[in-house]
């Protein structure tokens, strides 16, 4: 059925990230901007179905890929973060023994190293798009790889995604995604659990 997306609710409060994602740029970015990709997604769909001619359908390709991807992407965004454990509040940021620590460990050495190198990658986006830690379905091995705009991830599973559009941070973090900031801060608040858990179902299930 089409036209019929809602916006899922979150699993957690709005200030339940701060101090790394605050309050203000949560509600923005869920109500807001997620809000908005889910309606004209039901509003691109609704216009493909009632589509006569080949020439109709294929201008609505842009819209279906742009705001599908959005109200994707962001779904597994919310997913993919958790209260801070630094902070007392949730399990954020720890990435316990297992499966995925494993996988990390092998490809790149360490957690920080991951980091380290997910930060350049995905800090040297020209302009808007989302950073991802993928399996990819071929050799099985986690890459860091990039997408613009608000394209889904397509060649690889998504384990880990980071939205490096300005509505994620500006408001907090103004233009300095590529320090020690946003992306640096981000990293409190990955759901490890959440990760392992794809990164699990992606070894031995279909693609999410």
């Amino acid at each position: 059925m089409t036209g019929q997306h809602t916006l899922p609710p979150l699993p957690y409060a709005y200030d339940a990230l701060e101090p790394y994602i605050s309050r203000q740029i949560m509600e923005l970015h869920h109500t807001k901007h997620h809000q908005t990709y889910v309606n004209a997604l039901n509003t691109a769909e609704a216009a493909y179905a009632k589509a006569s001619t080949p020439k109709e359908r294929i201008a609505l390709q842009a819209a279906l890929r742009f705001n599908g991807g959005g109200h994707i992407n962001h779904s597994l965004f919310w997913k993919n973060l958790a209260p801070s454990h630094a902070e007392g509040r949730g399990n954020g940021g720890v990435l316990k023994p297992g499966p995925l620590k494993e996988a990390i460990e092998s490809t790149f050495g360490s957690l920080d190293t991951l980091k380290a190198e997910f930060n350049t990658t995905t800090a040297g986006i020209q302009g808007s798009g989302w950073g991802w830690l993928g399996l990819n379905p071929s050799s099985k091995r986690l890459e860091i790889v990039t997408t613009a705009n608000q394209d889904p991830l397509l060649s690889h599973v998504p384990i880990i995604g980071v939205d490096i559009w300005e509505h994620a941070f500006y408001l907090q973090y103004l233009n300095v995604k590529a320090d020690v900031s946003y992306l640096k801060a981000i990293w409190n608040v990955i759901n490890f659990e959440e990760a392992e858990r794809r990164y699990v179902e992606a070894l031995t299930g279909p693609k999410l």
